[in-house]
């Protein structure tokens, strides 16, 4: 979940105060594995529910038993208002869709985005869903989207810089004719929910904050079948594409270990992208 961009005009946010990056030890990589595995197991468990006819408040009702079931709670639960277990963002929705009552459709896209604190820990992802059959653009958006996670987090090491992880991001999609949505961003996490520092998806390499071991934080690319720019409904919560163009969406958790990364939030069952078989 990407709210560490979305700072209110008064400054509040559960971002910390000091702005310091935390550089954390082993115990700490130890709880964000178990809190990350959590989390990826969640999105697992839901696989088998994300079918045409079925509403996103059912898989958001699956989200909440299943983290409660592990010991943990979901993150979103109650946060700055919010009322569910999870965000789920269909088609040109991009970021923070709000689940209810209405049944997915054959060829929706859907990101669903989950957060579980476990042992006061956090663990932070999200995955694009296809419901039914895809239409091929939907398709394509998915899997370039995924590609340009994965590039991202590949830049991640000691020495490297967050405009490396941008760079590679943004490379990627505009390679392959997507825009970057720049109104939302990664962002530190660990024992906070959201944390310094902002994780952009696009920039330069070379500059920016340089990556040390230690340091967590979600890398979480938003692209667009068409142009970038975002809007926030009247509900405060749900970011649509301004065009109405398709958006997609993945998010990992990730770790500066000492010659590289390691990802938190892998799936246990291997659906870290579609299609999914359950």
């Amino acid at each position: 979940m990407n709210l560490a961009y979305d700072i209110q005009p008064d400054g509040a946010s559960d971002v910390s105060r000091d702005g310091r990056i935390k550089l954390h030890g082993q115990d700490a990589f130890e709880g964000m594995r178990k809190a990350g595995h959590a989390a990826a197991a969640t999105l697992d468990h839901i696989v088998p529910l994300v079918q045409p006819g079925v509403t996103t408040e059912e898989i958001d009702n699956a989200v909440r038993d299943f983290m409660f079931a592990q010991g943990g709670v979901p993150a979103t639960l109650g946060y700055r208002g919010y009322t569910k277990s999870s965000c789920t963002s269909i088609n040109h929705v991009i970021c923070h869709g709000i689940p209810g009552p209405k049944p997915l459709k054959d060829g929706d896209i859907v990101n669903i985005d989950v957060t579980i604190l476990l042992d006061g820990w956090h663990g932070d992802t999200s995955r694009m869903f296809i419901v039914g059959e895809p239409r091929r653009k939907a398709e394509r958006l998915v899997e370039v989207t995924y590609e340009a996670m994965m590039a991202g987090i590949a830049e991640v090491k000691p020495g490297a810089t967050l405009g490396d992880i941008g760079a590679a991001i943004q490379e990627i999609a505009e390679a392959n004719r997507c825009s970057v949505v720049e109104d939302f961003c990664g962002h530190g996490i660990g024992r906070l929910f959201h944390d310094s520092p902002n994780v952009l998806h696009y920039g330069r390499r070379g500059e920016g904050l340089e990556l040390k071991p230690g340091m967590f934080f979600t890398i979480e690319p938003m692209l667009n079948l068409g142009k970038p720019d975002a809007k926030v409904l009247n509900d405060g919560w749900t970011a649509v594409t301004r065009d109405k163009s398709l958006s997609a969406q993945f998010e990992h958790t990730v770790g500066v270990t000492e010659d590289g990364v390691e990802i938190f939030t892998k799936s246990p069952a291997g659906f870290d992208c579609p299609p999914y078989s359950a």
